[in-house]
Order: structure tokens, then sequence, then C-alpha cells
């Protein structure tokens, strides 16, 4: 490897420092901080190491990580996008897209493109690492909200049928995750810290 890549490999590290700043609006576990992308990724990775018993199907469990370490850096150029928002998409690919070609160009070609054809396996959702990639992604903000008392479902008045809706992508890659936190999420009704449609 040239001088040249390992100072492309090095301008890439120090870009993807950004993410360090990027603000989720889920808190960390029991508190009252915001989490940030650095953290919420590197939660996942480990998540996906203890949980990767639990996948539908055989998985490839280096390229899971991977897929968990780097699927939110594009948000350095397109923001952090609220899964309940009404009024942004959460599945803005277009943005992510150019944000992905631009923050991965700046690697050697070859480490470029893996890391680009990663970020694209798990915005598709297809392959079985992908599932259980974004099952994690759709977890760790559940437990976050019941450990937190509702968390943000109660700050942005998010309602069960919603948490259902966007949640159940879980069971894609884990239906035993997703029977888990199904149980969560209805447990969460009965302690009055996440409403359904009609109570107000």
């Amino acid at each position: 490897m040239s001088f040249e890549q390992l100072q492309q490999q090095v301008d890439f590290i120090h870009e993807i420092d950004k993410v360090k700043y990027i603000q989720r609006k889920t808190k960390l576990f029991n508190s009252n901080r915001n989490e940030n992308d650095a953290e919420h990724s590197w939660h996942l990775a480990v998540m996906a190491i203890i949980l990767s018993g639990h996948a539908n199907d055989q998985i490839d469990l280096l390229k899971v990580i991977k897929m968990l370490l780097i699927h939110d850096v594009v948000e350095i150029d397109a923001d952090d996008i609220f899964l309940y928002d009404t009024i942004r998409s959460h599945t803005n690919t277009d943005a992510e897209l150019k944000a992905a070609k631009r923050i991965f160009g700046l690697l050697p070609q070859a480490q470029a493109d893996e890391f680009i054809a990663i970020w694209e396996e798990f915005e598709a959702g297809i392959t079985p690492e992908a599932k259980f990639a974004r099952s994690m992604d759709r977890f760790e903000p559940l437990l976050q909200n019941v450990s937190n008392n509702g968390g943000t479902w109660k700050e942005f008045n998010v309602k069960y049928n919603q948490v259902v809706q966007k949640k159940s992508i879980i069971k894609e890659g884990s239906q035993k995750l997703w029977d888990f936190a199904k149980v969560l999420i209805d447990e969460s009704v009965d302690k009055g810290i996440l409403l359904k449609a009609e109570q107000q």
C-alpha cells in the first residue's frame, strides 16, 4: 500500500470522528443524556456479538459488525432522522447515498467500494446479515425507551401502533428477539409509559 493510500485512510479516520457529535433523539439507558451516533453504533456491534445466536438464519457475524459500525456514518452529511418523524422520511436514501459516496470515497478505491457495498446491503435489508443488523438497530432504542420510562415515546407522543409498526422489522432478523420485544412493548402499555391511539 502506498503512502498516498495510507493518507487516504487517515483522512477517513479523521472524517468519521464527526460521528461522535451527531446527537440522536434516544437517551442512554436510565439517563437524561442523548446518545450520539458513535455510541449507538458501538452498542449495536456489541449487541450483535452477544445476540447473534438468536438470528433467524446463519449469518456472517463480521459482516454484521461492519454494517453496524458504518451504517450511520452517512449521517455526518445527511443528519440523523428520528424514526417516528412524520415530516422527513427515515429512509432518505438519496441524500444518504450521496453522503456514502463522499465519505467512503475518501478511502482507497477497494475499501471505498467495499464499504459502499456493505452500507447499501444494510439499507436494502434483504440478506440475512442486513436483516439481523437492522433488527439490532431497532432493538436498542426500544430497550432505551423502556429503561427511561417511555423516553422518546412520551417526549414525542409516539403511540403503541407506531412502535409496533416500526419495531416489527426486528422479526425479519430474529423472531425470538421480536417475541421478547413485543412483550416489552405490551408491558410498557400496562405500565402507562406507552399509550394506545385512543388513550390521551
